[in-house]
């Protein structure tokens, strides 16, 4: 039987649809298969742009010999973590537990009730560094399962029962407050790296969440050290390796300390998040750096990212071919002084190597060099520099380009919505403001049904079949939140909260906790539940953003009640490990800010109106919201009631629907906010 891939439209999926192995989805009817052949299931998850996950589809899944002992003794199922997100939560929670790492490819063996018995990562085709081949790993569990099935079933009812015991009970105990906030600060303060900007040491990842925090803080309190540290870390980040100096967008994570060398592949979310930081700091410092970024971020995601059908791909791959024709991790983006020679000649090679960072000996393999902006390069001829990096970008452009992993995922789409919707208003782009709408318009058009549940993933504009998580509804709702305010088009409002209300319907626990699948979601050995910002927001700490704001424009005590509800995750964990609850941070500080409520009211054509338009975008104050339009239009809860003053406009700040009088000077609204 040939392997049941080729209909999927998950590009991770796809790219085994050829191999010997027999692979299954993940369904009902591949553990039905194990039942009736009586055999374990080898779960095997990856995602597209993950090296090893290539590397041992490559070495083993490729291969016929292994695939003949899979096939014979396992069934086989391969899952994307990025679409089945509830899969892969569940069980590396227990590969964590089992062996205190985890990562992928995570390679689990299952009875076929789905209990993990025998779990991993990657496993080499012979034997080394003291790691089993997988050959001998598949031998082994077949002869566990032949010959001690008792103790196999023991061990796996085991690791059932201590996950299921796992549940959080970290709702409902209050709200953080001003004591927590201060801890977290100074948590953050005692990781930070004074050197290199960034917390912790190597492998570094971009902190976004926390920076997002840090800016609130200093926003909120006049912290100069909060605002010290996200400057610093920012100017680090953008003058390191890990930014694309050409092209614009950031990679993964850096490899070492001081952001040299980046692990290559580029995460939608990754850049929705940083684009959205760098805006957001700018509004803080007017710093041309950050400017600069996150227009170029921006751009990276609408030219490389973006899809036909107006969504944002997932990932670009951090290898390619290079000149030999193997494919190698950044071979895209790396160069050598000989290389830059051949584009540029003697003169301005010389002047792009000292720019650059570009050395004889490389700061990355064979001899090549990441990209950098070292600070002790000194200033250089600015149109001189446009020239040549335009002249790089070109020759770079004949390269092999890394593959892309086509599949539109809610949730990073909807972090997308809201960076292009920011970043366009603040800084005059309203193509960048149109291609939120467009990556909107499709996830109302493909990815919602009519009673607003979300499907996960679509690919060339047809939905998956995967129900979307709680990070897709709160992600979703964050994204047409901020495109409700800079568009005036209520009508986002609108959406949001239909997926809120699902939020607090179908994902709410007792005591305000947060479940990450729906109450009537496909059943797991155990319901996923995680409040902690990895890569991204985690569902729960985004749903509790979107809802303050939610409840800030309309009001509503339920959604500010859910809200409040959910952060009592951040009193717990905030003092404790503020890196990984950085968003759930950031949402606290709008919470105690109020947030503020704004309503701008005039006609559209008004040049006083737009101004103080533009100063309520321009506000720093965590979380706040804004309202634009004429005066009692029925777009937004918050222009009702909202009268022109003295015959022309005039903006509206509350905190808690109560409202300081009605200004009508830019200024005076600019101390306000």
């Amino acid at each position: 039987m040939a392997n049941r891939l080729a209909h999927e439209t998950s590009p991770y999926l796809l790219q085994h649809a050829d191999n010997p192995v027999d692979w299954w989805p993940w369904s009902a009817e591949a553990f039905e298969e194990a039942r009736r052949r009586d055999v374990p299931v080898l779960l095997s998850v990856g995602y597209s742009s993950c090296h090893w996950c290539h590397v041992m589809a490559h070495e083993s899944f490729e291969d016929e010999a292994t695939a003949a002992l899979v096939n014979e003794n396992f069934v086989a199922v391969k899952v994307d973590r990025e679409e089945r997100p509830d899969v892969d939560a569940v069980y590396m929670e227990a590969v964590q537990a089992a062996t205190g790492q985890g990562g992928w490819p995570m390679t689990v063996f299952l009875t076929p009730d789905a209990a993990p018995f025998y779990f991993g990562t990657y496993f080499p085709p012979a034997p080394r560094h003291g790691m089993p081949s997988f050959p001998e790993v598949l031998e082994g569990v077949k002869g566990a399962w032949a010959d001690r099935r008792d103790e196999v079933g023991e061990v796996a009812e085991r690791i059932v029962k201590d996950l299921a015991g796992r549940s959080l009970a970290y709702g409902g105990d209050g709200v953080p407050g001003e004591e927590e906030l201060a801890q977290a600060l100074l948590g953050l303060v005692r990781e930070y790296d004074a050197t290199h900007g960034g917390f912790g040491g190597a492998p570094k990842f971009p902190p976004s969440m926390a920076l997002e925090f840090l800016l609130r803080h200093h926003a909120r309190t006049g912290a100069e050290g909060a605002l010290q540290m996200a400057a610093d870390t920012c100017e680090a980040m953008a003058r390191g390796g890990i930014y694309d100096q050409l092209g614009g967008g950031f990679a993964r994570y850096a490899v070492d300390r001081a952001w040299v060398v980046p692990h290559f592949e580029k995460m939608l979310y990754d850049n929705a998040l940083l684009c959205r930081v760098y805006a957001h700091l700018w509004k803080a410092t007017g710093s041309d750096l950050a400017r600069r970024v996150a227009l170029e971020t921006a751009d990276f995601m609408v030219r490389e990212l973006r899809t036909p059908e107006g969504g944002f791909a997932s990932a670009l791959d951090a290898d390619s071919e290079d000149v030999t024709g193997k494919h190698v991790e950044g071979a895209y983006y790396v160069w050598t002084p000989a290389q830059l020679a051949d584009v540029l000649g003697a003169e301005d090679a010389a002047l792009a190597a000292a720019h650059y960072g570009v050395t004889e000996d490389g700061t990355f393999e064979h001899g090549s060099s990441v990209l950098q902006l070292p600070r002790e390069a000194g200033p250089a001829d600015a149109d001189r520099m446009t020239s040549i990096a335009a002249r790089l970008l070109a020759a770079r452009s004949e390269r092999e380009r890394p593959g892309r992993d086509d599949k539109v995922v809610a949730a990073w789409n909807g972090l997308a919505i809201a960076a292009l919707a920011e970043t366009g208003a603040l800084f005059d782009r309203p193509d960048l403001v149109e291609r939120a709408t467009e990556a909107a318009d499709l996830l109302v058009r493909v990815h919602m049904d009519e009673s607003a549940r979300l499907t996960r993933t679509s690919k060339d504009g047809r939905a998956g079949a995967n129900a979307g998580v709680l990070e897709d509804y709160a992600d979703v709702a964050e994204g047409f939140l901020a495109l409700a305010a800079v568009t005036g088009e209520g009508a986002w409002l609108d959406f949001a909260g239909f997926l809120l209300d699902l939020v607090i319907d179908r994902f709410t626990a007792e005591g305000g906790a947060l479940y990450d699948t729906a109450h009537d979601a496909e059943a797991l050995i155990r319901r996923p539940q995680d409040p902690t910002d990895n890569a991204a927001p985690s569902g729960w700490t985004a749903a509790a953003g979107a809802l303050l704001s939610y409840a800030a424009h309309t009001g509503s005590d339920a959604h500010r009640a859910a809200a409040e509800g959910a952060l009592g995750v951040v009193k717990a964990l905030g003092p404790r490990a503020p890196r990984f609850i950085g968003w759930g941070l950031a949402v606290s500080e709008a919470l105690l800010d109020g947030p503020r409520e704004i309503a701008v009211v005039g006609a559209p054509g008004d040049e006083a109106f737009r101004e103080l338009r533009r100063t309520a975008l321009l506000a720093t104050a965590p979380g706040a919201v804004l309202a634009f339009g004429a005066p009692d239009s029925e777009e937004f809860p918050l222009l009702r009631d909202r009268p022109l003053v003295a015959g022309g406009p005039a903006a509206y700040v509350c905190r808690h629907f109560t409202c300081d009088a009605p200004v009508t000077d830019p200024d005076e609204l600019r101390r306000k906010l």
